[in-house]
């Protein structure tokens, strides 16, 4: 197959699908004939080279960065040392979660003095159901036998229902408060052991194998819990993002084949293939967007890399084709017949500023005229 040559130089002089033409039609000044043509239709899309498996390496605790043993552009093993912290209120972390480990195991103990004091809710609760419902039953045979009022019963039947939802209720205030109690111990499990694993709080290893492309922080510095210090990705699997036009979003496919300029270098164009579309629109440009694998050759090691690319929406290597110019309305032409000058309907396929591909209506050796 024959090599694209891209194009587009400027997204919004062209519109967003077009047709990557191989060859042109002959005219004349009268008229001209459907020629036979390869032709190829791609929708265009901007985008950027990223790394596989990318991510940020975040500090697990306060501290100053003490040791920065790697540099942006060094490739790191799994698990491998890349910076040390230090911290002076590690000791203070260490005792408060100690602290507030043994009080959650207290709360959730036989002794817990929380449980303790719901449980006698409980018991006590129980004990007033019991009463009123022995009332509740007695005036119930009595009312039945009109032994006494209906104001009697109904008071001793409220207080029998009360009894029944507060026993209810305290119930559940147990279970849930127990369930909470398990959970906090849970949580101060996780944060004493968390405080009390300081070399491994403050000693920042990478997940996997890589490259490290930006350092964030250096030596001195002060690093807070959460804040990233390097980012880290794949220095041998890159991918493109790239950004579709709305307009062309659902002609494209997973799989379809891209073929990828990347602007800083000219004479270099990749072959990718679409990996993966995502679903929700960016309102800020109006684009979906759409990542793409190299296949064969690709630029690894480089980060952001700003590209233009050509996702085939489809190759016909033999389009009967015609000047755009010509077709009337998007579905007819002027054609010569009998030496009669007549308007046909035609059936019309991909298309770009010049020619457009007849799929219907016209054979070679009809005569189409100008409008």
């Amino acid at each position: 197959m024959k090599t694209l040559k891209f194009i587009i130089k400027n997204r919004r002089a062209l519109p967003a699908a077009f047709i990557i033409l191989l060859a042109a039609c002959s005219s004349d000044e009268e008229g001209t004939a459907p020629a036979v043509k390869e032709l190829t239709e791609a929708v265009y899309a901007s985008g950027n080279v990223y790394p596989r498996n990318e991510y940020k390496l975040y500090a697990q605790g306060d501290g100053v960065l003490v040791q920065q043993l790697v540099n942006e552009g060094d490739s790191v093993g799994k698990n491998q040392l890349l910076f040390v912290l230090e911290s002076n209120s590690t000791d203070a972390r260490s005792q408060a979660a100690t602290n507030i480990y043994r009080q959650s195991e207290a709360n959730l103990s036989e002794n817990s003095p929380v449980l303790n004091e719901l449980e006698a809710q409980v018991r006590n609760a129980r004990t007033r159901l019991e009463n009123d419902s022995v009332t509740y039953f007695r005036l119930k045979g009595l009312f039945e036998n009109n032994a006494t009022s209906k104001a009697e019963f109904e008071r001793a039947e409220l207080a029998y229902r009360t009894s029944r939802n507060d026993l209810a209720a305290r119930q559940q205030a147990l279970k849930r408060t127990r369930n909470q109690l398990y959970v906090d111990l849970q949580n101060a499990r996780s944060q004493y052991r968390v405080a009390t694993e300081d070399a491994g709080n403050y000693r920042l290893r990478s997940f996997t194998p890589g490259k490290v492309y930006e350092i964030y922080k250096e030596p001195g510095e002060l690093v807070k819990r959460t804040e990233a210090v390097a980012l880290i990705g794949s220095g041998t699997r890159a991918y493109v993002q790239m950004a579709v036009d709305e307009n062309d979003f659902t002609r494209v496919q997973v799989g379809q084949k891209v073929l990828i300029k990347v602007d800083a270098f000219d004479a270099k164009v990749y072959e990718a293939r679409v990996a993966k579309i995502y679903p929700k629109l960016n309102k800020l440009d109006q684009t979906f967007r759409v990542d793409a694998d190299f296949v064969g050759d690709a630029p690894d090691g480089y980060y952001g890399l700003t590209v233009e690319a050509n996702v085939i929406i489809s190759q016909n290597p033999q389009a009967l084709t015609i000047p755009k110019s010509y077709v009337l309305g998007g579905d007819s032409v002027w054609v010569k017949q009998d030496g009669d000058k007549k308007k046909i309907k035609i059936t019309t396929g991909a298309e770009n500023l010049d020619l457009v591909e007849v799929k219907g209506g016209l054979t070679k050796e009809s005569l189409v005229l100008k409008p």
